[in-house]
């Protein structure tokens, strides 16, 4: 099953999301269900609230970055209750978008090297540290789960930039090959 992606301005976007445990209902269909809503929208990761779900749980695949950084493609993962333990390492630029604010791409700064401890989908505990893209990846779809967009990492000059794209995805005037869910104005 594909879900429709909740698109920038849902207040979802912007909260905390809550941990589950392993009797969540249906959670190995959720988890297939986010990896076919991934690939049908041409992403490398989606956390729950981009679903409309306010749990901690994120898929990720980086084989779209096959050839970029060796073993990427093999970075196919499930995070549920992620906590970072840290981060480190001299920050570094890279074009990041996002599912939920289709057509805007920008250079974030992130720090290169993470530790942090996770269940897998089998809610096997693991405790892993990651580099590079693979790293980026996680830092991107965490921050969903903490309720931050890769636009907060912007300056303020560059959001106020932005600032009208963003009304347009919130307002649901854009172009994307995948369904979306918009906010209801009141």
């Amino acid at each position: 099953m594909v879900y429709p992606i909740v698109a920038y301005g849902n207040p979802i976007l912007k909260k905390r999301a809550k941990e589950i445990d392993k009797d969540y209902p249906d959670l190995q269909q959720l988890i297939d269900n986010m990896y076919d809503t991934m690939y049908f929208s041409q992403g490398v990761g989606l956390a729950a609230p981009q679903i409309n779900l306010p749990i901690r749980l994120f898929v990720t695949d980086g084989s779209p970055f096959k050839g970029d950084e060796p073993g990427i493609e093999s970075f196919v993962k499930v995070f549920i209750n992620p906590e970072i333990i840290k981060e480190e390492g001299e920050e570094w630029k890279f074009n990041e978008g996002c599912l939920s604010i289709p057509g805007i791409r920008e250079d974030v700064e992130r720090k290169p090297l993470l530790h942090i401890k996770y269940f897998d989908r089998n809610f096997n505990p693991q405790d892993e540290y990651f580099s590079g893209i693979a790293a980026r990846i996680i830092q991107h779809e965490y921050d969903h789960l903490e309720g931050v967009l890769f636009i907060d990492h912007l300056t303020p000059f560059k959001k106020r930039l932005l600032k009208g794209k963003l009304k347009d995805i919130s307002d649901g005037i854009v172009d994307v090959d995948y369904k979306m869910k918009f906010s209801i104005k009141k």
